[in-house]
């Protein structure tokens, strides 16, 4: 726990195990790699937080505990899901136990809401309610951008995340997103060589269908997979279309499909519920010249940012966006689509 001494209150156990019922699964909010993530209520002000249960079993677990420990203690960014302590200590049954605590998001995960399961334990919204509109979405990817430009370009020393997915973007009450899940983070020298050996040449450098192809080479890790990872992100944040869709075989991948799509056949590409928000929204229109700008707006503005999630996945890797261009333009895209 050096790494975080000083810098974060270190939780009891007892506290935990009380917080969160008893590690109830009535409280679970989620399974990762390396534990399990609980809602908990800190006494005595009801202080409502997301419990980082590391499961130290599994093999890479403490690395990856550390890791985030390290990554975590000197950042601060409103994009970012904040760390409100640490717990270092045993169970009741004297084994290691190792949990973050963060701040509490009402609204849950990107992927909750890109992909809602019906049946599951909803967060404040039915299966039927449970859609974001395309200014929600462009927003989300901004404050995600936001948090990427952090990471790589304001921070002392770079860091790259590694691991951005909609699993990792939290979405709080303003459905603000915060990027979460350092695990895998690492920290990059002046010259973007890693200082921390956050993997092996082996080891898994991300999520499958999210980590940049030059990892799978063997490349070292930089702020050009994470740019890689985000335009994953974008693409399946205005398609609807998981990476790992069973649908995308024989070579054919998501963003090969949106390559293939654009611009002439975009409604074969853009999620549905996109397509109805815009179908509601053209419908109340009376002129049909400002029909045909409103739809050709709504094309545009789509067609732009499919265009730069392609961009921020393109080889080779510096060849890709950096992350204040990325802000840039879907701030003007954003602008674009809130014209009346």
């Amino acid at each position: 726990m050096d790494s975080i001494e000083g810098s974060l209150l270190n939780i009891s156990y007892q506290t935990l195990l009380h917080a969160t019922g008893g590690f109830s699964e009535d409280n679970l909010l989620g399974r990762g790699s390396y534990g399990s993530v609980f809602k908990g209520i800190l006494d005595p002000d009801g202080t409502v937080v997301a419990v980082k249960i590391l499961n130290l079993v599994h093999r890479g677990a403490l690395k990856s505990f550390m890791a985030e420990c390290e990554a975590l203690r000197n950042i601060r960014h409103r994009n970012l899901v904040k760390v409100l302590s640490a717990c270092s200590g045993v169970d009741y049954k004297g084994n290691d136990f190792k949990a973050l605590v963060y701040e509490y998001m009402a609204n849950g995960s990107l992927e909750d809401w890109l992909h809602p399961i019906k049946g599951q334990t909803e967060v404040h919204v039915n299966f039927e309610q449970k859609r974001l509109s395309l200014v929600q979405r462009l927003s989300i990817a901004i404050d995600v951008a936001n948090a990427l430009d952090y990471l790589h370009n304001h921070c002392e020393m770079p860091i790259v995340h590694c691991d951005l997915k909609p699993g990792n973007v939290l979405l709080d009450n303003d459905f603000v997103g915060h990027v979460g899940d350092f695990g895998l983070a690492g920290f990059l020298s002046a010259d973007e060589q890693p200082l921390t050996n956050i993997t092996s040449s082996r080891g898994i450098r991300g999520s499958i269908g999210y980590t940049a192809p030059e990892y799978g080479i063997g490349s070292e890790v930089s702020i050009y997979g994470d740019v890689y990872s985000f335009g994953i992100l974008l693409l399946e944040m205005f398609t609807g279309k998981r990476p790992t869709n069973n649908m995308f075989q024989h070579g054919l991948d998501l963003r090969t499909s949106v390559v293939d799509s654009l611009p002439d056949r975009l409604e074969e590409i853009v999620d549905p519920v996109i397509l109805q928000e815009i179908e509601e929204e053209i419908s109340t229109t009376r002129s049909e010249t400002n029909r045909s700008k409103q739809i050709r707006r709504f094309w545009d503005c789509l067609i732009a940012i499919l265009e730069i999630g392609l961009s921020c996945s393109v080889e080779p890797a510096r060849d890709r966006m950096c992350t204040d261009s990325i802000v840039s333009k879907l701030h003007s895209i954003k602008n674009v689509l809130l014209k009346t």
